[in-house]
């Protein structure tokens, strides 16, 4: 490990590409990373979502929860598998599919994914803090009090993920040994509020309900971080299986995540508050003794923590891809300082958590899975990407391709978004629309299918528009082999 990647010093590495003989990363690391990041308790509302909204009972919200959780993270992982092959942050590497200005386009949806799930993690877990201070002390919230919450929480978001890589990957896997354990103590006491008969009697949903119910689960946990994949697998060795890469990140996540949404799904059956709750913080914590109250706040909030952790972390290379020329540690300084002003925007200004974070994951998702699409095709006929080429993004460089944009992969990636925007319908109610496209009453819409319409258009014109301008993209990768060896 070299000297500015060790636990407790800060990471002075960018965007980067890692020398194989710096890559001492195992995929255990990866799998207690993709863990860590999905113990926080937004898992309930989605299973919260599948039974009181959706209708369906909790075999079928299993189903659905283990197919879009485990689903969506073996795409990450998938991915990830990339940032081995180059040894680059997932958008970085994505310079060499789309040329460094088109570039810009899927990088910049990259980050405003990143903030807006630091800004969910961040409002949830200033609401968690809010309440322990009232519990403890009496104390009752006001807005100074929310603003200097909201600062506790990014500063210690800022203190691991400045840091960088060695210290998110040392501290995620030992604070999942101890947020996990409460986790469990705490879901065991949320168990005894079920609703069993109910439970056992739910009548079943449509099929139609549990396809768009996937989509809800895999837009709002894998999907969303499909962009940061490679940005903790660039310290993996080439040798590293892709298989074991792919594992890692699927049952890492999974695992945690299928656990929280049954928990939510049982919970919701019978009784919709957790799913109607614009606070899901305080929603939860009216369901347990008093006395178990602060161990479930800080539960709740190391959880959240330890996935901002990663989002800050990735949202800083990001940062850096778009060509903001700051070091590392000063992107990931900026990114929280955005985050906190989204905090307070919905904490005392829009004061509805659940509508928005919904609607966010709904546009969101249409163009991430556009860009997944068209990264993964890529990945079917690559092995290698150049070092100096990603990093080079002057004319004349290795992947310039046509005036710096290649023009396939965002010609698919763009075509892949208007296609899954016209099927889509973002609203936080019934009244507060906030886009609705015109095909959004045909049966795909209607089952919330707009983001897999999005990954298949997307695939399918990048593969055309390659088969067409197959010689000159056969060239440019004879190049980078030829670099290479």
């Amino acid at each position: 490990m070299t000297s500015d990647n060790k636990v407790g010093a800060v990471e002075t590495r960018g965007i980067e590409p890692v020398p194989d003989g710096d890559r001492n990363g195992n995929p255990l690391q990866l799998f207690w990373v993709w863990f860590a990041a999905n113990i926080s308790i937004l898992g309930l509302p989605l299973g919260a979502t599948l039974v009181a909204l959706r209708g369906m009972n909790i075999w079928q919200a299993v189903l659905v929860g283990a197919i879009g959780s485990f689903g969506s993270f073996a795409v990450v992982g998938l991915i990830s598998v990339a940032g081995k092959w180059g040894g680059a942050p997932s958008m970085t590497l994505s310079r060499a599919v789309f040329g460094p200005r088109g570039n810009h386009g899927p990088t910049l949806v990259s980050w405003l994914s990143r903030v807006g799930w630091e800004v969910v993690n961040t409002t949830t877990a200033a609401y968690a803090l809010l309440a322990i201070l009232h519990i403890a002390f009496g104390v009752g919230a006001s807005s100074v009090l929310t603003v200097v919450c909201l600062l506790a929480f990014v500063a210690l978001t800022l203190l691991v993920s400045g840091l960088g890589h060695a210290t998110l990957v040392w501290i995620q896997q030992r604070a999942t040994y101890v947020f996990g354990v409460l986790n469990l103590i705490v879901g065991g006491f949320l168990v005894t509020k079920v609703h069993w008969h109910t439970v056992l009697h739910a009548p079943a949903a449509p099929m139609s309900v549990m396809i768009a119910g996937i989509g809800v689960i895999a837009g709002g946990t894998g999907i969303g971080w499909a962009n940061a994949g490679a940005d903790m697998a660039r310290y993996q060795p080439r040798r590293v299986s892709g298989g074991r890469i792919v594992a890692a990140a699927a049952a890492g996540a999974g695992i945690p995540l299928v656990l929280l949404i049954t928990l939510g799904g049982l919970l919701s059956t019978g009784d919709h508050t957790l799913a109607a709750a614009s606070d899901p913080v305080a929603a939860i914590q009216a369901m347990l003794p008093s006395w178990m109250a602060i161990p479930y706040l800080l539960t709740a909030f190391g959880g959240l923590l330890l996935s901002n952790h990663l989002s800050v972390y990735s949202a800083g290379l990001t940062m850096i891809t778009l060509g903001v020329r700051v070091r590392r540690v000063i992107a990931v300084g900026a990114d929280v300082v955005l985050t906190l002003a989204g905090g307070v925007y919905l904490m005392l200004i829009a004061k509805n958590f659940y509508g928005p974070f919904i609607t966010f994951i709904s546009l969101l998702a249409v163009a991430i899975t556009s860009w997944v699409a068209v990264f993964l095709v890529d990945m079917l006929t690559r092995r290698e990407y150049d070092p100096a080429g990603l990093m080079d993004t002057t004319r004349g460089g290795l992947y310039w391709h046509h005036g710096g944009v290649a023009w396939s992969a965002f010609v698919a990636w763009a075509a892949g978004i208007v296609m899954g925007l016209m099927l889509t319908v973002a609203q936080t109610s019934d009244t507060d629309v906030w886009f609705s496209g015109p095909l959004a009453k045909t049966w795909p819409a209607r089952n919330g299918l707009g983001w897999l319409v999005a990954f298949a258009v997307a695939a399918v014109i990048y593969l055309i528009l390659q088969a067409v301008t197959g010689r000159g993209t056969a060239s440019r990768r004879a190049r980078v082999s030829e670099a290479a060896s």
